[in-house]
């Protein structure tokens, strides 16, 4: 549970970084301060306490992009002008914090709604241009500091890498604000726990082919499987939807899969042993199958969402 706050508060500050690096060059120091203090105690207020991360990144959609923040809060202070009340967005109460994007319905904004906010130039009403403050502008040492810093931090290129196509397709479909250009191999690294319950699960559906001798009255995979079902109930990388289609799909895909495909295969033939028999030529199958859709939409809710 600890990490998953440790998430939702991380993404909070990456946006509060992001707009406050915008806001570098085109406010002064300390309206930029002012700035992100307000922003941050906004977002606060309107994530309502909550540490679902997922949540948080809703709540950060109706915000928008941060530079479009940032070009608002330049509008303001440019319409108050040197008496204007600081800290108070234009037609706000003063020592009110930003708000979120005009239009954005509380609920109705999805994840991926941040990476496509309106942005600068296609703004209606947008400030083109802003000078930048004389007394913001760092000195040519700290701007090489600041750049080899950068430089430092950017995610690495997947290039050279071991697997480097392999895991560029396996991240091609994450969210770019949640997963921040990271690659699965990062993914694996911070879920060990989910990442070692699909295995399991997959381990199960390996098996079935083997027809390995049972344990007591169960069969070997049931047991994996067991184990696997297990591992994805205490995992805190999925609500609890996405860990009852996990678990609940290989069991679907061996009772109801299995009984469709063998009712099918009986055919004109007659009789309930014909019907059993048929039955469990299938249901392994199923199993298998029911196990690679499971797993599958567990990974795709693990990259997608957290």
């Amino acid at each position: 549970m600890a990490h998953v706050i440790e998430r939702a508060d991380q993404l909070i500050l990456n946006y509060v970084s992001a707009a406050a690096d915008a806001a570098h060059g085109v406010l002064r120091s300390d309206q930029r301060l002012d700035f992100a203090k307000r922003l941050r105690a906004r977002i606060e207020v309107e994530r309502q306490g909550s540490q679902n991360p997922r949540q948080v990144v809703k709540v950060l959609a109706r915000f928008g992009d941060p530079v479009a923040l940032v070009e608002r809060e330049a509008r303001r202070l440019a319409e108050a002008g040197p008496g204007g009340a600081p800290g108070a967005p234009s037609g706000t109460r003063p020592g009110t914090a930003p708000t979120a994007a005009p239009g954005a319905a509380r609920g109705t904004v999805t994840p991926g709604a941040v990476a496509k906010a309106e942005r600068v130039a296609g703004a209606g009403g947008a400030t083109p241009f802003f000078p930048k403050i004389v007394d913001d502008v760092a000195p040519p040492g700290a701007q090489l500091g600041r750049r080899l810093a950068e430089d430092h931090l950017a995610p690495r290129p997947l290039r050279g890498m071991p697997f480097a196509r392999l895991r560029q397709v396996a991240m091609s479909g994450g969210n770019p604000m949640t997963t921040r250009g990271r690659d699965a191999g990062t993914i694996v690294k911070e879920y060990p726990r989910e990442t070692a319950a699909m295995v399991v699960l997959v381990l199960a559906a390996l098996l079935v082919p083997f027809g390995l001798p049972a344990v007591a009255i169960f069969r070997v995979p049931v047991l994996v499987w067991g184990l696997g079902a297990l591992l994805v109930a205490f995992s805190e990388g999925w609500v609890l939807r996405d860990r009852l289609i996990g678990i609940g799909a290989p069991l679907v895909g061996y009772t109801l899969g299995g009984a469709l495909v063998g009712g099918l295969r009986v055919g004109a033939e007659p009789g309930v042993q014909a019907f059993v028999v048929q039955f469990f030529d299938v249901s392994g199958v199923m199993f298998m199958i029911g196990t690679a859709l499971g797993v599958g939409w567990l990974a795709y809710r693990l990259v997608e969402v957290n």
